[in-house]
């Protein structure tokens, strides 16, 4: 299914005085390849939640294989593991620009309804980009 992937450089504040990126901040980079999924078929984080849709994390998983450092040029590389049901599911490899990779990450989120709080099915327009 769809692959996107993401570049961005490492900002000093990511980092320990060793100049190793905290842990903790991987989670921010692969939500950054996800917005940019979505951006690249046309859907923006936003227009969802203005049309009364959030999309809460209910899996994470990070594998760590290699640190990245602060300057570094890194890519994320988020793919689309099935269609979405009422849950999406994204894959994802992390790489610095030398192309090694410093990890791999499976995160899972569940549609939901933002006035009801409850799961919902994945909207018709984005099962229709998924199909083109």
């Amino acid at each position: 299914m769809g692959l996107n992937s993401y570049s961005f450089r490492v900002r000093y504040a990511e980092t320990d005085q060793m100049g190793v990126v905290y842990h903790g901040n991987y989670t921010q980079y692969f939500e950054m390849g996800r917005v940019e999924w979505l951006r690249a078929m046309g859907i923006t984080y936003k227009s969802m939640e203005d049309n009364g849709i959030m999309l809460p994390v209910i899996s994470l998983h990070i594998d760590y294989k290699k640190s990245a450092l602060y300057d570094d040029l890194l890519t994320v590389h988020t793919h689309l593991k099935s269609k979405p049901m009422v849950k999406i599911e994204f894959d994802y490899t992390l790489t610095n620009e030398s192309g090694e990779l410093l990890a791999t990450a499976n995160i899972v989120l569940a549609f939901m309804d933002k006035k009801t709080g409850r799961p919902i099915k994945c909207p018709d327009y984005i099962l229709e980009k998924l199909d083109t």
